[in-house]
């Protein structure tokens, strides 16, 4: 029994010797995709149509509310009263319109880098089995406290031919 133990334990160093880990910079890959640049695009085109939207919306509830300030004093009371109900509905239309344009903006986002960081992850896995790696570990995450990047390799230039950059 003692001998079996004092080869296990002679024998674990040697285990941990072979054991290869690497990283890898996603902040150096991401912003160089093509799918990045394109999902980018499109966020930053459905943010100007939200934008523009809203704007002809405020313009709109602007301009009916200086007529009802103009016209407020010659106006009945039932017609007041139907007036600023039609203001407080645009008013409440214009919020629910921002929250819904947020909504939609975050969700955008979320699936657009979702599919990115996928596609990374893959391309991870994928050059990571490929070259035997224990661990894979990306460096850009702040979470890590510490990577001796002298004793792991790093993948970042072959996780970036996998997805396609050159």
């Amino acid at each position: 029994m003692k001998k079996i133990l004092i080869a296990i334990l002679l024998a674990a160093p040697a285990c941990l010797n072979a054991q290869k880990f690497a990283h890898f910079n996603s902040a150096d890959i991401i912003p160089n995709m093509k799918e990045y640049t394109t999902a980018q695009s499109e966020i930053e085109a459905m943010a100007k149509q939200f934008d523009d939207d809203l704007k002809l919306m405020q313009d709109e509830l602007q301009k009916k509310t200086d007529e009802y300030q103009k016209e407020q004093a010659n106006l009945l009371e039932n017609v007041k009263q139907r007036r600023e109900a039609e203001l407080q509905d645009l008013y409440q239309r214009l919020q629910q319109s921002y929250q819904d344009n947020q909504q939609a903006m975050a969700k955008a986002q979320q699936e657009k880098m979702g599919a990115i960081q996928e596609k990374v992850i893959a391309a991870v896995k994928k050059v990571g089995e490929a070259g035997g790696y224990v661990y894979v570990v990306d460096i850009s995450v702040g979470a890590i406290p510490f990577v001796n990047t002298q004793l792991s390799t790093d993948i970042t230039d072959q996780v970036k031919k996998e997805v396609g950059i050159q």
